[in-house]
């Protein structure tokens, strides 16, 4: 378990150099043999590790988020596509353009023109953030309080699938993969090549799958969750309220009206060490938040919507509808 753990964090690190290589315009060949001789190991066990624990070939992966960046810049960018070909290690145009028709059954020119979702390889990610990954002790940084406080959020558009039946992360995804084309990988490729997403952090991290969350939404259908409340469980991205583009197979695009929100927010933290401290913290802090005392209920209207936002680097955080309540 300990070696898993250790190769998991090599894998993670791997992962994050592939893209810095990306974006520096490396080849994968110059990759794999720089991370094996920094790692110690022969590219043949490094390549093998990478397979085991991402369930792909280095070189596929690294094609594939070759591709990503590239349809990014395609669809965000003026750059012609000659220029793209070459700045991501194309050996010409035509090249490119075989290796993007292979992927994503259009080519770069009338992939810009139409903009279709397209499932793109997003960042693997070792440690998931359901997952315990052992010891989970609180380090002094991660010891700040829960921040709570309330915001107003504007009316935008939620594209997302949802389960009426699942209970948590990992039975929402596994009743999911059972449905042709709404497995988890496909969702959040396809969710990636959407854009305009509210919650991109852009930048370097621009092909991080940034701007996808959990979400919850009133329903009456819905099964009963812990606060009493029936709920459907989802998976998104928030768009701006003029959004018109296209949508993804098998998913649907929500009107979100705007309207008052509780944030329970906690920092930074060490996902290998302390996810499940982190937490047991915030879940404190939401159950024991007196909301009567605050002059707020929960809003428990149809169609209202509580978003959950996990990103190790900067926070974890609750978002949950609600009302003010008259004095």
């Amino acid at each position: 378990m300990e070696d898993l753990k250790n190769w998991c964090k090599i894998i993670e690190d791997i992962i994050n150099l592939i893209d810095l290589s990306i974006i520096q315009g490396e080849s994968e060949t110059i990759t794999l043999e720089l991370l094996s001789k920094k790692l110690g190991y022969s590219e043949y066990y490094s390549s093998r590790k990478f397979r085991e624990i991402s369930g792909m070939n280095f070189r596929e992966y690294f094609c594939k988020r070759k591709l990503s960046f590239a349809l990014k810049e395609l669809r965000d960018q003026n750059s012609k596509i000659i220029d793209i070909a070459l700045k991501y290690g194309f050996s010409s145009p035509e090249a490119f353009t075989r290796a993007f028709k292979k992927a994503y059954d259009i080519a770069p020119s009338e992939y810009r023109k139409t903009l279709i979702p397209v499932v793109l390889q997003t960042i693997i990610k070792p440690f998931d953030c359901y997952i315990a990954t052992g010891q989970d002790l609180m380090s002094e940084e991660s010891k700040n309080e829960v921040k709570v406080y309330f915001v107003h959020i504007p009316a935008h558009k939620f594209l997302h699938i949802r389960n009426y039946n699942s209970r948590g992360y990992w039975d929402f995804w596994q009743k999911q993969s059972i449905i042709q084309g709404q497995d988890c990988e496909t969702i959040c490729g396809f969710l990636d090549s959407i854009k305009g997403k509210l919650d991109d952090t852009f930048g370097a991290e621009n092909n991080s799958s940034s701007g996808q969350l959990m979400a919850w939404i009133n329903a009456p259908t819905g099964r009963i969750c812990n606060w009493g409340i029936p709920l459907a469980e989802a998976y998104g991205v928030r768009l701006p309220v003029d959004y018109n583009g296209p949508i993804p197979p098998n998913m649907q695009l929500m009107d979100v009206a705007e309207g008052e929100y509780i944030v329970f927010e906690h920092g930074p933290f060490d996902i290998t060490k302390e996810s499940q401290s982190v937490e047991a913290k915030i879940e404190a802090a939401m159950l024991n938040f007196n909301y009567e005392e605050a002059g707020y209920a929960l809003d428990t209207k149809e169609e209202r919507v509580f978003y959950f936002f996990h990103d190790p680097n900067r926070f974890w955080k609750y978002i949950r509808p609600v009302l003010k309540i008259n004095s």
